[in-house]
């Protein structure tokens, strides 16, 4: 009798969708193209329809909230870890060697795992207020890394959406969904089409908009009524400049978080977590 060890075994078939590409300049890797490029990939992706996900978590995470995936690129030794996902998901599987995914990102892809995922349509800002009781609004918020440790800390101490200003980075630029660990796929989100006039859709809501900046006319946050049947909408401004002159002229308030040691002010994301937790607590 033969064993699986046994030369007359037949092998294994391999796993279906699997395609091994050994040239970089394979038109079928055309998603994964220029990943460092920030200008080109920032009007490439919403143009395109996609996103990329990367790392093992954020690709699942991405599965789990109902995005639909385009295609995998993975290195070897990433095929058994994501075995599973390949024989769930009919989307190809493009086997690549470390040297052949740097050549098409542009860059040492260190998780060995990306996926090019299928954007969904934005909802409209009204419908996404009508069940939500806590909401964060960013204006020109453009780091990358700053929308993903947001996102998270929305995600994580219970923010119910996210809305943002028409000059907004992407929140599903790859840096953003890495740095959030896939919270940008927790969090639903909407696009103000106007400002900072599409702030009258929040206030028609019943929500307070409060503004969080270091001025010395801001109250601090902790004495501001934000619980109770409360619907709160705390507006963020971009690193450095905070928020304009236009939006704190459209808040309901002003506030500030006490600093000690003569510090002025926090990073904007570590900012909006200790803000986030005075208004969910």
């Amino acid at each position: 009798m033969a064993t699986p060890s046994s030369p007359g075994t037949p092998p294994d078939p391999p796993a279906r969708g699997i395609v091994t590409v050994d040239d970089p300049d394979d038109p079928r890797l055309s998603d994964y193209t220029g990943l460092t490029d920030v200008e080109l990939r920032r009007k490439r992706e919403p143009a395109e329809g996609l996103f990329i996900a990367e790392g093992e978590k954020v690709i699942r995470r991405a599965r789990q909230a109902g995005y639909e995936m385009r295609s995998m690129l993975l290195s070897a030794k990433w095929l058994d870890v994501m075995r599973d996902v390949i024989d769930e998901v009919p989307a190809p599987v493009y086997a690549v060697s470390p040297e052949v995914a740097e050549r098409v990102t542009g860059y040492h892809v260190h998780r060995g795992a990306l996926a090019s995922m299928q954007r969904k349509p934005l909802p409209a800002p009204a419908g996404l207020l009508t069940t939500a009781r806590r909401v964060v609004i960013m204006e020109a918020v453009n780091d990358h890394t700053n929308i993903g440790a947001i996102f998270r800390s929305a995600a994580a101490l219970g923010m119910d959406a996210v809305l943002l200003s028409p000059d907004c980075a992407d929140p599903l630029y790859r840096r953003s969904v890495k740095v959030s660990m896939g919270a940008v796929f927790a969090v639903p989100y909407a696009r103000l089409e106007t400002w900072p006039r599409g702030l009258e859709t929040v206030r028609d809501a019943g929500f307070q908009l409060l503004a969080l900046t270091p001025d010395e006319k801001a109250v601090p946050l902790d004495t501001v009524p934000t619980g109770g049947d409360q619907r709160t909408a705390l507006m963020l401004g971009a690193e450095g400049n905070g928020l304009t002159t236009r939006a704190l002229r459209a808040a309901d308030e002003w506030v500030r978080i006490p600093m000690a040691h003569g510090v002025d002010s926090l990073n904007v994301g570590a900012a909006a977590a200790v803000a986030f937790y005075a208004v969910t607590r």
